[in-house]
């Protein structure tokens, strides 16, 4: 089996760019051919902010000098928009769906249209600088990017969602059910250690996760939110592991948050060192939108509790009360957190039984299931093509070429 991959070649191991390499490497231990495939050529350049979509999804056109090479696999795999070129040929095509981008415009509100426990917040970040301001000025980009990822999603011969409710977006915007097959990300084996780590019996309040650059991103990893429980906690010890690259944001945290412990960009197999010996603490996931939050299940590995909006797989991996806790506001997530603050028991309980939990995201699982789809859809891709031979023997008003070659050798022995 051999599979083109097509995606951005950026260096960053999170997101998209790190379970694609997660699936590589998984797909090549059980025997799956993968070459990755890189669109090198900016047709659009220094392009202005509402054109930055539009620049994005002419990236991958520059692709097609690869044409002639990525035709010879049995399958092309890109994330969401990015099979586009390769939608006129033959080869079958794979989206993966790790987000739908329509979601991000739903859900990241205005900033006066925000609950009013945190709406100040925004105001606040924007006077001492640490945000430029409360609103982007565009989404036209977003927009143009979900335009084509709704095209390319009713197109492509498959889709893999990584969570039930990226299947339910798929489906709000057009796509046949029968199209989408559910396959959950998985996380690093790193995260998995032999030896169990102890109960910390001096819990934290933890963020784990990337928090975003423009206010939009941070938006919707709910940053407002996150701020809003440190508050609520000040003399309890937080952490928060995130990656951002607003550094001004970066110095405001520092300055502005009690008991905080502070790690930004760090690499990511280091994480699990810090996250080891917090077993038993709160993992608290403020996001408005997630496609599948790989954050919530490495921390659930270490045995954190996870306190988190129903977004992303969340709703399939959080059972209420026994694992950790599904809120819809603030108020909820701020007594929830007490109620973990004030129970040790029920803390060793639900830490148990989050990290039994994490088992089932392990990258051999993963493969397994992407193995048996991609079987499916090369074989059921042929025999579709095969039906397109049986019933149209003439082309343009001649025998078909394959047909008309056989006709002749007959016709010669005869």
């Amino acid at each position: 089996m051999k599979i083109a991959f097509i995606h951005s070649d950026k260096k960053i191991a999170t997101g998209a760019h790190y379970i694609n390499d997660l699936m590589s490497c998984n797909l090549k231990k059980l025997g799956a051919r993968i070459r990755n495939f890189y669109p090198k050529v900016q047709l659009i350049e220094d392009s202005p902010s509402s054109l930055k979509g539009m620049a994005n999804i002419l990236f991958f056109y520059s692709l097609l000098e690869h044409r002639s090479e990525i035709l010879k696999y049995n399958l092309i795999q890109g994330t969401t928009y990015t099979p586009l070129p390769f939608l006129a040929y033959n080869t079958p095509t794979v989206s993966h769906f790790g987000s739908v981008t329509i979601e991000f415009i739903k859900n990241s509100p205005l900033a006066k249209d925000i609950n009013k426990e945190t709406k100040k917040i925004w105001y606040e970040l924007k006077k001492q600088g640490a945000i430029k301001e409360v609103n982007v000025k565009t989404r036209r980009p977003l927009r143009d990017i979900a335009d084509i990822e709704k095209y390319v999603a009713l197109r492509v011969n498959a889709i893999i969602a990584v969570s039930e409710n990226v299947k339910k977006e798929l489906i709000n915007i057009g796509v046949s059910p029968e199209k989408i097959t559910v396959i959950h990300n998985a996380i690093e084996d790193y995260w998995y250690r032999k030896e169990e780590n102890g109960f910390n019996p001096d819990p934290k309040i933890v963020f784990l996760g990337r928090l975003g650059r423009d206010v939009l991103t941070l938006k919707l990893k709910g940053l407002d939110r996150l701020i809003h429980i440190y508050r609520k906690f000040p003399s309890v010890k937080k952490v928060s592991i995130c990656m951002t690259s607003n550094k001004k944001l970066k110095d405001w945290m520092r300055a502005n948050i009690k008991e905080h412990d502070l790690f930004v960009n760090l690499r990511k197999d280091l994480i699990p060192n810090i996250l080891y010996p917090l077993k038993g603490s709160i993992l608290f996931l403020p996001s408005r939108y997630e496609g599948f939050s790989l954050s919530l299940v490495e921390g659930m590995s270490q045995g954190l509790i996870p306190v988190a909006y129903p977004v992303g797989v969340a709703p399939e991996i959080i059972q209420n009360g026994h694992n950790g806790f599904i809120v819809n506001n603030q108020q909820e997530a701020v007594e929830c957190v007490e109620k973990l603050l004030g129970d040790e028991n029920l803390r060793r309980k639900m830490s148990h039984e989050a990290q039994l939990s994490a088992n089932v995201f392990r990258g051999e699982s993963m493969a397994g299931r992407l193995v048996e789809f991609y079987k499916y859809v090369i074989e059921r891709a042929g025999k579709t093509e095969d039906k397109k031979f049986e019933k149209s023997d003439k082309v343009d008003g001649f025998l078909h070429p394959e047909k008309q070659k056989i006709k002749n050798i007959l016709e010669a022995k005869i």
